[in-house]
């Protein structure tokens, strides 16, 4: 059976979800959940993910939510993992995305890209903030780069993958600047950004 993800497009967690799968050439069918109309709070989506959250999934009999990494171990498509001590490096990485990036990345998005997309105002304050603490991980983000290709080893994997929605947002608004100023972070984002399975996710969303 072909499994069915449960999210939105404007989501990042629903993209990075579509990315993995379109690396590992799995089928799957998309059911949108309209979040502006609390879809994501209904009855049969809290069957699904009973905190309310996209993506939900459902894999014939199995119902799973908040892991999209799902199926990136299957020997289809990309790789996307590592055997043995690599993966350790790659599971750093994608702690650091977790727990460096992505929280300033989410900041930065809503002021910069949702505010304004929703008819908000964007506070100044904030985004210089969290716009310091952002360069101050991305010469973090330089130094790694200038020792390997990819954040986690000298292949493609999660590590990058999860950056994906995030970076697209913020190299669309004047925070373009962090990125082009690093050369390595921003050969970096350029190559992960033009990958094929991606651009499919940018259709996807752009079709919505």
């Amino acid at each position: 059976m072909v499994m069915k993800v449960h999210g939105a497009v404007i989501s990042t967690a629903t993209m990075r979800v579509f990315a993995a799968l379109y690396e590992k050439d799995l089928e799957s069918e998309f059911v949108p959940v309209v979040l502006r109309a609390d879809g994501h709070k209904k009855k049969h989506f809290l069957t699904l993910n009973p905190f309310g959250q996209v993506p939900a999934f459902e894999d014939g009999d199995s119902k799973l939510f908040g892991n999209y990494s799902v199926h990136c171990s299957c020997t289809r498509g990309t790789p996307l993992v590592c055997e043995g001590k690599p993966m350790a490096t790659v599971g750093v990485w994608m702690e650091v995305e977790a727990h460096q990036f992505d929280p300033l990345a989410v900041k930065l998005q809503r002021e910069l890209v949702y505010n304004p997309r929703f008819g908000m105002a964007t506070d100044a304050a904030v985004v210089e903030e969290n716009e310091t603490k952002l360069a101050k991980v991305l010469d973090v983000y330089e130094a790694r780069l200038s020792q390997s290709k990819y954040l986690g080893c000298d292949c493609f994997t999660l590590a990058d993958l999860h950056h994906l929605p995030a970076l697209t947002n913020l190299l669309g608004t004047p925070l373009r600047k962090l990125f082009d100023a690093r050369p390595k972070v921003s050969a970096w984002a350029a190559d992960i950004m033009a990958r094929p399975a991606w651009a499919k996710v940018l259709a996807m969303r752009n079709q919505q």
